[in-house]
């Protein structure tokens, strides 16, 4: 007999009824939610449902998330690991002996077979993994306290970590009194679960072992249904909500990972996201998935140079905002008050680099930069306001093609004396070499474009470029918020190149990469975009550029935002510098996925910027490793740190070179 069978009638009654109320306060609550969701604006159509479906196993199942955010620093991860895992075995066992075989009095016919041993034998591993890593849990939280979780030690945290411990203890008690009864898994010919069996030795009184059994049941049952009830209320939600979150992310298919989502300008009514109803289903999800565990935090470099956006914060604002006003939305209607402002700063929002580090970091894959635009686009689309150096930027691109007000340089100018084809005089060529506004037009970083036309003619490339017809990739005014400068310029150079018939394109700026591959295609582009450290690499293998040249110096690469995190490009630049004859190279602490921002990200290398200097912060990491050299692959990067340098009055010591200019030297 069971312990609901032992009550007859009045047991079934109590665990359906206690079982049945919870379910119903679960789903009710899951209800409200899911209609606050829909407050929000209908989401893009979703595709890719086989490959969304494998990705949310991996993130599921997998834990990928939490794996690769393991480092020798913070191992916290796992903790988490050995919870999900856990909660997922339990599920299953909930299902089959509790729900079916204690609900329906079947436990016995579900109980005497080896694949329940087996299993119990599962849980006996998991329960006390699941128990280190809430005790773990509560040590780091409320002792150790590091500063992702400063601020977060409240009683919301301490029922969740509790309530995570005391369920599987009352499990093993409960098998363990089922032992001591000589009920399975006991007496079936295999060997009874260890930590189960051991604490079957401390109830030898036969008289009350069955009421201590029945004790350990309904108690493990009524913290197994608090928690069900108590998931729609607290953080516990990520667990019913992450799984959804990930499986409609965007890079899950529907666009690559670096391309922001587009605006069909002329058919909507508002520009960016002005309300919290302004924003699509899916990115209101985001703010359920949230668990405050700060990765995004620590990852953030505006949050690390002491400017005010905190990306944890600024989903959790928004998630406090819509439900606090998402109850009178559905009863009355009307319209939600202005988020930038009341919730969210403006500062906060300037404040953004766009770098993705939180977004990398984030193990329920929430996307705060979509947000964050969303909110710059209603600023600057719909209200005209912006700092006045993106203003500034904005109508240079708008008059003059490109983002550098003073300029007098032209197009071509850097490119005098080195015979390089202009496809408006010759436009016989298999490569496009896309400058970039930056290498064009800045006086130090014309010196990239010489040693990548260098480069292409010591390889032998029959390439050319626009010249005069090149204009601004439009990424600037696209991460400002300027949406429709963005899609002006993006028509405008689609159709020059279309006319001069361009398949392949190599570019030397991350940012032009970014936009031309993946960006470009939601306007109806079709082009083979490469970037110069994908392109050098390939020459190398194919013994096309020959470096034979030593160039004996002691260098540290910096991986730039937009070819890193935004288009997985880790290997090919270490590829090329390894190709280096007498290069010694030197890793900072933070590198590729975990690479810091140098600062110049979203529109922010026009802009002041008060307190400490994010390029400084990364020009200190460079400093640790004791190189001469900091190796870049990105010009916005490289302006960034010349400037820190000079700031910080080292740039003796330590100089700042592109990849390019580096092979150049090397041929």
């Amino acid at each position: 007999m069971t312990p609901v069978s032992q009550l007859g009638v009045v047991g079934f009654v109590l665990f359906w009824g206690i079982t049945a109320i919870a379910f119903g306060l679960f789903s009710r609550r899951i209800y409200q939610l899911s209609r606050f969701l829909f407050l929000g604006r209908r989401e893009e159509k979703f595709g890719h449902t086989i490959k969304r479906i494998f990705v949310t196993i991996g993130h599921v199942i997998g834990q990928w998330s939490q794996f690769k955010n393991l480092s020798l620093k913070d191992r916290s991860g796992l903790g988490h690991v050995f919870m999900a895992w856990g909660f997922l075995t339990f599920i299953l066992y909930y299902l089959l002996f509790i729900i079916i075989g204690t609900g329906f009095n079947v436990l016995h016919v579900l109980e005497e077979n080896a694949f329940y041993v087996y299993y119990t034998w599962i849980m006996d591993i998991a329960a006390p993994l699941i128990m280190l890593a809430a005790l773990w849990g509560i040590i780091r939280r409320y002792i150790v306290k590091p500063a992702r979780l400063q601020g977060q030690q409240t009683a919301e945290a301490m029922i969740i970590l509790v309530s995570v411990f005391i369920h599987p203890v009352t499990h093993l008690f409960k098998i363990g009194t089922s032992i001591a009864m000589g009920h399975p898994p006991a007496g079936l010919g295999i060997a009874s679960p260890p930590i189960s069996a051991a604490i079957s030795q401390l109830y030898t009184n036969p008289v009350s072992i069955e009421a201590w059994h029945s004790f350990w049941f309904w108690i493990h049952w009524g913290v197994v249904l608090f928690v069900l009830v108590y998931i729609g209320y607290s953080r516990y939600l990520h667990m019913v909500v992450a799984p959804f979150n990930i499986f409609l992310r965007a890079v899950s298919g529907t666009r690559p990972k670096g391309a922001l989502s587009i605006i069909d300008l002329e058919n909507v009514e508002t520009f960016g996201a002005s309300r919290i109803t302004d924003f699509t289903w899916k990115q209101l999800l985001d703010l359920y998935s949230c668990v405050s565990c700060g990765r995004c935090q620590d990852a953030c470099p505006a949050y690390a140079s002491g400017k005010p956006l905190n990306p944890k914060d600024l989903i959790q604002d928004l998630k406090k905002h819509l439900l606090a006003v998402g109850p009178a939305l559905l009863k009355n209607g009307g319209e939600a008050g202005p988020l930038i402002g009341d919730v969210i700063s403006e500062e906060t929002l300037w404040s953004c680099t766009m770098c993705r580090s939180c977004m990398e970091q984030c193990p329920v894959a929430n996307e705060h930069l979509e947000k964050i635009v969303d909110m710059r686009r209603s600023l600057v689309m719909e209200q005209a306001q912006m700092p006045e150096p993106a203003m500034v930027v904005l109508k240079s691109i708008e008059n003059r093609g490109h983002p550098w007000r003073g300029t007098t340089s032209t197009r071509t100018e850097w490119a005098s004396g080195l015979d390089v084809k202009v496809l408006s005089e010759d436009s016989n060529v298999d490569i496009v070499y896309w400058v970039g506004c930056t290498a064009a037009l800045d006086a130090r970083c014309q010196k990239i474009a010489i040693a990548m036309a260098n480069i292409l003619r010591a390889a032998g490339v029959n390439f050319g470029i626009l010249g005069e017809e090149e204009s601004c990739c439009g990424e600037p005014a696209r991460s400002i918020g300027n949406e429709y400068l963005f899609q002006i310029q993006a028509m405008r150079n689609i159709e020059t190149l279309n006319r001069y018939n361009v398949k392949k394109i190599v570019t030397t700026c991350p940012h032009g990469f970014n936009s031309l591959k993946n960006e470009y295609p939601q306007l109806g582009a079709n082009f083979d975009v490469v970037h110069h450290t994908q392109f050098m690499a390939e020459l190398i293998r194919d013994g096309k550029l020959k470096l034979t040249k030593d160039v004996a110096k002691k260098a540290t690469y910096h991986d730039p935002c937009q070819l890193g995190r935004y288009n997985e490009i880790y290997n090919e630049p270490r590829e090329v510098l390894a190709s280096v004859p007498s290069l010694k190279i030197t890793e900072m602490d933070n590198k590729m996925r975990n690479s810091f921002c140098c600062g110049g990200g979203g529109g922010r290398s026009w802009m002041e910027e008060s307190g400490v200097k994010i390029s400084h912060l990364r020009v200190d990491d460079a400093v640790k490793t004791e190189a001469e050299t900091i190796v870049t692959a990105c010009p916005f990067c490289m302006m960034m740190f010349e400037d820190a340098l000079k700031a910080k009055g080292i740039e003796e010591k330590l100089s700042v070179i592109d990849i390019a200019e580096l092979v150049n030297q090397s041929m």
